[in-house]
This record gives structure tokens, sequence and C-alpha cells, in this order.
């Protein structure tokens, strides 16, 4: 893929990337990029077909199959250097991750470096791939557990960090010795295309990692479904992590699914408010709130919730919104049925009862009239059957609710479907030593705002999805075990 540069005002044709080769398919058809800030289009991608789809996990089906008797350490050169060369472009990188998601600047070079991260993390586990020997019931045998890649790996990523979100996926199978197919998700599919441009000059084998565009009930149900898709691991919305549980069903593919959040963000009356307000602000509205970890619904201890409120309000209402390159607090939202989806929630939660404590909303005039902007929305709410409580925003709108005392906080944390992320503001020891017994999610932090790190692991719960990402756990998800009985008799 050329050189991306924003400011030229040029429409950038970018291709799919199969086989080491830049194509356009075997579709004619195109899809528009548009920059979410001012709605202008910056470029075009090929409509991938079945076919496209076919050709790209046929390539990574040939590829791996020497790719996965190079020792794991010289794989883990090869991703360590394409990490290398992503870090080395960070700011033309950022500058278009910008572009196409809507980010604020400072943002997306912090996109970047987690997108570099995830590729190092990964290498660093090349001389981690284990296996065991165990003694064995019968006479002169042991029994040899062994770990083999899984073949391709199909990765479909969702747009709000439509890089790092790739290298999370890819670095790990290419470590692991995997081939693999990325679907760039058809809203931002650039990030993925730029990756895949500096995978030669990593010395990534041509065919091993591809890059289809498209659309996701036709290219993503053709990856999902082909019969040398072997392991899909998908972000995304809950239903689009259904359809993949159905259309993977039939080949019994292997499924590592992160779906939506809903997480619960609980202050207690004995958490250091302003610390608690800080990091509550940050959990909602960083990426616009587009973030499955986000700060979904706060649970505000009834000694303190008049003050967190107060605090809370301020800082939301105060909050600079702009044009994301110019580093504003918060940038827009991605596309236009977004705006209108987060504007109907809170239509139905004011219909509901809710009442309205920061008006935000849609805006549409002025420095705004291009663009999907909203500002961010704080309400009150008496009940947690609210639909603002049970579905995921998605979007700078946060609904609060009092609480007696922390059963009560984390009986209602514990009311929903979904199980990825919580928060847990307090002072008190037990209280913190009980939270990880009593909250039903995969991941908790207590006393600070969300970011997981890389070698911790990632996953939710029920509704929120299967499998994980990330370290040591993560990263042997994507290898299949083997056992051996060895006898010499």
């Amino acid at each position: 893929m050329e050189e991306f540069d924003i400011q030229s005002g040029k429409i950038l044709a970018a291709q799919m990337f199969i086989n080491g080769q830049w194509t356009v398919g075997s579709s004619r058809e195109t899809i528009e990029v548009e920059n979410p800030a001012n709605e202008q289009v910056i470029a075009t991608t090929p409509v991938g077909t079945a076919e496209d789809a076919a050709a790209a996990v046929d390539a990574a089906r040939v590829a791996k199959q020497a790719w996965a008797k190079v020792p794991a350490v010289e794989r883990g050169r090869v991703v360590r250097k394409l990490g290398e060369l992503v870090l080395a472009r960070t700011e033309e990188f950022a500058r278009l991750i910008t572009a196409e998601q809507g980010k604020p600047l400072d943002q997306a070079r912090g996109e970047v470096g987690a997108t570099a991260e995830f590729l190092f993390h990964a290498a660093d586990n090349a001389r981690r791939i284990e296996g065991d020997i165990l003694v064995s019931d019968n006479l002169n045998e042991e029994i040899h557990i062994r770990r083999h890649p899984y073949g391709v790996v199909v990765g479909l990523t969702s747009w709000n960090y439509p890089a790092a979100l790739a290298t999370r996926k890819l670095g790990p199978a290419l470590v692991a010795g995997n081939g693999f197919v990325l679907l760039a998700h058809e809203i931002t599919p650039l990030s993925g295309l730029f990756i895949a441009s500096l995978a030669a000059h990593a010395g990534v084998p041509a065919g091993l990692f591809n890059v289809v565009a498209g659309r996701g009930p036709v290219v993503g149900q053709a990856l999902v479904e082909h019969p040398d898709t072997a392991m899909v691991t998908m972000t995304g919305s809950n239903r689009a992590g259904r359809e993949i549980f159905k259309a993977g069903a039939e080949g019994m593919k292997v499924l590592r699914l992160e779906l939506g959040g809903k997480a619960p963000f609980i202050v207690l009356e004995d958490a250091e408010i302003d610390k608690a307000v800080e990091a509550a602000v940050a959990a909602r509205y960083t990426n616009c709130g587009q973030i499955c970890t986000c700060n979904e619904r706060m649970y505000l201890h009834k000694d303190i919730a008049d003050e967190f409120l107060e605090k809370f309000v301020a800082k939301s209402a105060a909050l600079t919104i702009g044009d994301p390159m110019g580093n504003p607090d918060m940038g827009p939202k991605v596309s236009g049925p977004e705006v209108d989806k987060v504007a109907s929630i809170v239509e139905t939660a004011i219909a509901e009862g809710a009442e309205v404590l920061l008006e935000g909303g849609p805006l549409t005039e002025g420095d705004y009239a291009k663009g999907h902007w909203i500002a961010p929305t704080v309400l009150e709410v008496k009940d947690n059957a609210s639909s603002v409580v049970q579905n995921e925003v998605f979007g700078p709108v946060v609904p609060a609710i009092r609480v007696d005392d922390f059963d009560q906080a984390l009986a209602m944390a514990n009311d929903t479907a979904f199980g990825l992320s919580a928060y847990v503001f307090t002072e008190n020891h037990r209280r913190i030593m009980q939270s990880p017994y009593a909250l039903k999610f995969g991941e908790i932090y207590v006393n600070r705002a969300n970011g997981e790190q890389v070698h911790a692991f990632h996953n939710g719960w029920g509704q929120s999805g299967l499998g994980g990402e990330d370290g040591k756990y993560g990263f042997d998800g994507y290898l299949r075990k083997q056992s051996l009985y060895m006898n010499w008799a």
C-alpha cells in the first residue's frame, strides 16, 4: 500500500493483500472509507468475494507448511522485526488510524505503540512453547504432550482499535507456526493493510499473512466456513459473534470470541473520590467510549453519590470535542449510524424514567456540521433493569445508580448477561479481596481505570465471549495439543 498522506486530499485506492501480492480480487466493486471527522472519502477498498477469501486461505495453507518447520525463535525474530517496522512508522500510522477511525491523534499514537507491543510480546513467547512428559501406568512407556500449530487462523477485528486488534491476533498466530488471514473491518480497513505492507520487509513469507477486505456477511462468512480454516479469532459485537458461532459449527472450528461488555463501575463510601472520578472519566470517554471494557454503568454508594456525581458531571461537561488531529479529549464517533444508535438509547432511557444530569447528544451545528459528533450524557437511573443499564452503549453515555452497600452493588453488577470487565473503588482490604470471588467477570480493575497489559489475560465470561487473548494463556490458545504414548517394550 502506497504511503498514506491525509493532508494531500488524494483518495487512496487500496487493494487487498493475498499471497504476497496486492490485488483488487475478483470483484470490481469498491467500498468507500470515510473520515468520521469530516465525512470526506479518504480511500476505497475492494469488495472482497468468497473467491478472494478462498484464495487467501489457500495461500496461508500452503505457506504455513514450511513456516511451521522454521524454528520458533526464528519465527519470533520475524514477528519482532515487524513490530520494529511498525514503530518506525509511528507518526504516519497514527495519522492513518485517526483519519479512518476518529480517535484523537495522541490516542492513535498509543494504539501504534500497542500494535508493536503485541508483536514484541508474541515474539518473546517463541522460547516458551512447552510440552510435558508424564509417567505411564504401563511398563516401559512415557506419555508426551506436544503443542502444534492449528494451521490456518482467520482473524476478524472490530473498528474501534483496527491496528492493535490485528496484531493482538497476528503475532501469536505466526509465532506459534500458523498461517493467518485477516478480514479488515469495512469501516476501518486501512490499518490492517498498512501492517501487511510491512510484512515482506520484516521477512514474513509470501502467503503466510493475507489481508482481505469486504463485508462480513460475505467474505467473513466464507473465511469462517472454508474447510481449511482451522481456527477463528474474532473481536466484535455479540450479534457478529453468534453468526460466527453458527457459521463455524458445521466445520467444528476452534473459536476465540471477544464480544461486548457492560462493565460496572462500583464506588464505595471509603473510596478516594477524586481518584475514582478521574478513572471513571477516562474509562468512559477514551476513544469516544468505544471500548469493550469501558465504564458502562456506575454504582455509587449513597453516602458519596452526590459528591461523585457533581465532580463527574463537571469533568464530563469540560471535555473538549473536535478535530482529532488536534488532540481534543474526544473525537467523533466512527459513523453516523453509531451516533444514531447512541442517541436512540438515551431517548429510550429518558422515556423509561432516567434523570438527565448532563444533556449531551449529537452535535450538528457550526464546527460540527460535518462529521459524526456526540457529546457526553450522564443519566441517573433508579431501576437496574433499565435498558441503558442492561444494553451496551459503546459511546459517551453513562447511567448512575445509588446503592446502599457493597452487597447491593455486587448484586446489581452481576445482574447482566455480560462478563468482560468490572471496576471497584474502595480502600477496604476485605472488600478488595472479596471482589474477584463475588464479581462474575473475566477482568477486574481495582482502584484504577481500564487498560489491560500484554502479559496478562483478557477474556470475557457469559455473553462476553469464548477463549481469550494475551499472556501465556492467550498464546497457548493458538496451539493445539497432541498426546504421544511412547512404548519401548
